[in-house]
């Protein structure tokens, strides 16, 4: 390690041990990933390849002490939460989780939480990937007027990317039937023989759970909670909860928020719903810290978006000193 990487280290550390003190003034810092992909892909340039995930997990072990995430809240509510305490979680359940960030933790005697959107184990994808392969294996002029999107000329990968954000953006929050139905005839147009299956199997859940990772539910479909039903948004978090229960034999105590913005993705029926069916807490992307009095099933978020890990590292201890205020329960 250079002078500089030194000064840089040690300044962090100081940092941390400032703004995240423990005890009744602590705060807990909890990570949210998604994928870890095997080598950098420019097409999801937001994903850490397995040697930036590795090296920020190095450091996160230098400067923090990880938790599971249920102890984590437990002990933040009782005011005896350890100094720099974080908690590591996993949306949505890609089988990359398994095979690239598992071994990644556990060489470094870390442990993580993963949310599983249980509608896609075995073989289902996601609405997001069915238009993140469609883009990738599309032609360079690729028409999608039948779809009401427009024609986009794909030259390269950062126009790739583009046409990327603006159709994700552009089908988010369209009724998840409709987002569903345009994303599979945009495969469709890009010509997809069925290979994008990128989700974890049962038996990769049950050997996620094996490894000591807490397995939590993100609903079955992964939709927007808000614009659901009240009967469906219940049974996307009741039906989520038993089928993991179902598949690893362990009780599932941890919920993710699928999007997870509050009063906007979801609101304080769906909190009531997931306090209901029995989970310990909830984790939200409301950004910032957690600290002692917040509403256990809205526990905020970090997204963790830096490439090289000093600077990830800072992001994280400013996420220390910025407490999310108390969110009113239902």
């Amino acid at each position: 390690m250079t002078p500089l990487a030194r000064w840089q280290s040690a300044l962090l550390r100081a940092g941390a041990r400032i703004t995240s003190p423990g005890g009744h003034r602590g705060g807990l810092i909890v990570l949210i990933y998604h994928r870890v992909l095997p080598a950098p892909d420019p097409l999801l340039a937001d994903e850490p390849d397995a040697t930036t995930f590795a090296a920020q997990m190095d450091l996160v072990a230098d400067l923090f002490r990880v938790l599971p995430l249920a102890e984590a809240v437990g002990a933040l509510e009782r005011g005896t939460l350890p100094p720099r305490a974080v908690a590591v979680t996993f949306d949505d359940g890609y089988a990359n989780n398994l095979e690239v960030a598992a071994p990644i933790l556990a060489a470094r005697g870390l442990t993580a939480s993963f949310f599983i959107a249980t509608g896609f184990i075995d073989g289902g994808t996601m609405w997001n990937d069915l238009v993140i392969d469609a883009l990738r294996r599309a032609p360079a002029e690729f028409d999608l007027s039948s779809v009401g999107l427009g024609r986009y000329a794909l030259t390269d990968m950062a126009a790739r990317r583009r046409a990327l954000d603006e159709v994700l953006g552009q089908l988010k929050y369209l009724e998840l039937p409709e987002r569903v139905g345009r994303a599979t005839e945009i495969a469709e147009l890009a010509g997809l023989d069925g290979r994008c299956r990128p989700m974890m199997t049962e038996a990769q859940l049950r050997k996620l759970a094996y490894l000591g990772m807490d397995i939590g539910a993100h609903c079955v479909r992964h939709p927007i909670l808000a614009r659901l039903a009240p009967e469906e948004a219940q049974r996307e978090i009741f039906e989520s909860k038993a089928r993991l229960e179902e598949i690893t034999g362990h009780a599932v105590r941890t919920f993710a928020y699928p999007n997870g913005r509050p009063g906007i993705d979801y609101g304080p029926e769906h909190v009531a719903m997931v306090r209901a069916a029995g989970f310990s807490t909830a984790v939200s992307t409301a950004w910032g810290a957690a600290s002692r009095g917040i509403d256990r099933y809205q526990i905020p978020r970090v997204a963790p978006w830096d490439r090289r890990a000093l600077k990830y590292g800072f992001r994280l201890v400013r996420a220390c000193a910025q407490r999310r205020p108390v969110l009113a329960e239902p």
